[in-house]
């Protein structure tokens, strides 16, 4: 029998890798909604919070991220956005991570890139928190998913397109490991496999408002459910790439 070629595993890092919704998530939150309403506000007055959770949550579900649709409808800097609202001081005390993290990636066969809709130096600094950096042949964060110029983060099947070509993966050998669903539904039509992880799962939205929906069952589009990562070699064999 030939030997299956190693998978390529596209990890998610909030949320899937750490507890993102204990306490840095509605840090972040706080930060987004200082700064969405002070663009929204008249210049001495910030926007209500009616106005600036409208805009966060209306813009969430419209391009998948809020920071598209402030750059979109607002002019905001990408990278002034990304500093101040993931400007969350002592990192280090509000990180929260399972042990045995390290040795599940030694154990799973085939490279490992992280792929995150978060900024480079936020997520630089939880994976240095987490001791996970060396497990990782590349780390692609926000700021490298642009298409034409333009920011298109997950759940873009464009970026996701544009990933594989440049290096050099097929898609079927590729499995997207991730908390988030329409990010997996998306990668799922381009031809990956899914491994959704569900145990840091509070809220449907990464700010931390919309309820989770009552989802027992894996949707189809979902090769494994798993509540931790820990649970993935025992998954193995319903990932492995096949023809």
């Amino acid at each position: 029998m030939p030997k299956l070629p190693s998978p390529v595993w596209l990890f998610d890092l909030d949320n899937t890798l750490h507890d993102a919704s204990h306490a840095i998530f509605p840090a972040i939150s706080a930060n987004m909604n200082t700064y969405i309403g002070r663009v929204l506000g008249d210049g001495v007055t910030p926007a209500s919070r009616e106005a600036v959770n409208a805009a966060r949550i209306g813009y969430w579900k419209k391009y998948g991220a809020t920071l598209l649709g402030m750059i979109r409808h607002h002019q905001v800097d990408a990278a002034d956005f990304l500093r101040e609202t993931h400007d969350l001081g002592a990192l280090q005390e509000m990180v929260r991570f399972e042990r045995g993290l390290a040795r599940l990636l030694r154990r799973l066969p085939g490279r490992k890139i992280l792929l995150t809709n978060a900024p480079l130096d936020y997520s630089t600094d939880v994976m240095r928190h987490l001791g996970l950096q060396r497990h990782f042949a590349h780390h692609i964060a926000i700021e490298d998913m642009r298409v034409h110029g333009q920011l298109r983060p997950k759940p873009s099947k464009l970026m996701l397109r544009r990933l594989l070509r440049r290096h050099g993966l097929a898609a079927q050998r590729c499995i997207l490991v991730e908390d988030t669903l329409v990010n997996l539904k998306h990668a799922k039509q381009l031809g990956l496999r899914t491994a959704w992880v569900t145990q840091y799962l509070r809220y449907s939205d990464p700010i931390g408002k919309a309820p989770l929906p009552k989802m027992v069952k894996r949707p189809g589009y979902v090769d494994v459910k798993v509540k931790s990562v820990l649970r993935l070699p025992a998954q193995l064999h319903r990932l492995r790439a096949h023809k």
